[in-house]
């Protein structure tokens, strides 16, 4: 699959619907209830540098959201096996302060809801980043969440767990060598504080092109990685 591809233009010219993935719904699946915003969370103004999409390692979301209490909303819900999955796109600016909320919207509609829930499977996790960051970039969720997953089905996640002596280095190849186009300095890897992953994130720029992360790329290569397993250990 070939990552620098026109993107800018096919988004341009992209039908409303957003082609979902393939997975079982779960029943009763619907939008979530609109998020309570603390007017101290809302950063407004700032102009959109370059987008960073964010992708997360499940195993570790759920060990640190799902059995800890946390209000962040839970990214596996059901507990599939799974590895990485969309956290989310984010336009960010030249330095923090980032852009958050910068607009009240309402919620999603359900036919969003169902399109991304394969990817991002939490309609808490969906309603949290269309309120947080497509408010501040998009006129609707439908145009938010069609920019979102046309960035990750380009993406060709690797098996990380196959990976002998993981470091955020071999992590970074180990994307490169999936993603033609994708460089070293466009991939952000994000670690807890015992060295767990938690994210890997890419940078775009405004064409939505991989480029060099404005703020550095995280881990540095040398620093050893730490995985909470999948259940199925197949990721």
């Amino acid at each position: 699959m070939r990552f620098l591809l026109p993107l800018f233009a096919a988004l341009a010219c992209a039908a409303p619907a957003i082609a979902a993935t393939s997975c079982r719904l779960p029943p009763g699946l619907k939008p979530a209830p609109v998020e309570a915003v603390d007017p101290g969370d809302v950063v407004s103004g700032v102009a959109t540098a370059y987008y960073l999409l964010a992708i997360s390692w499940t195993p570790d979301w759920r060990r640190i959201n799902g059995r800890t209490g946390s209000t962040t909303p839970a990214l596996d819900p059901e507990g599939r096996p799974q590895g990485f999955a969309l956290h989310g796109l984010w336009p960010n600016g030249k330095a923090p302060p980032y852009p958050r909320y910068c607009r009240p919207v309402g919620p999603i509609d359900p036919a969003t809801v169902r399109a991304m829930y394969c990817r991002t499977p939490s309609a808490a996790l969906m309603q949290h980043e269309w309120q947080a960051h497509g408010a501040c970039g998009w006129t609707d969720p439908q145009a938010y969440f069609r920019d979102a997953a046309r960035l990750y089905d380009r993406v060709i996640l690797p098996r990380i767990e196959d990976v002998p002596r993981l470091t955020a280095g071999s992590l970074r190849k180990a994307f490169v060598a999936k993603n033609r186009g994708l460089p070293p300095g466009a991939i952000f890897v994000a670690l807890d504080r015992e060295g767990r992953l938690t994210e890997v994130r890419l940078c775009y720029d405004l064409k939505y092109r991989p480029a060099a992360c404005p703020g550095g790329v995280g881990a540095a290569d040398a620093r050893p990685v730490r995985l909470t397993p999948s259940r199925s250990g197949r990721f």
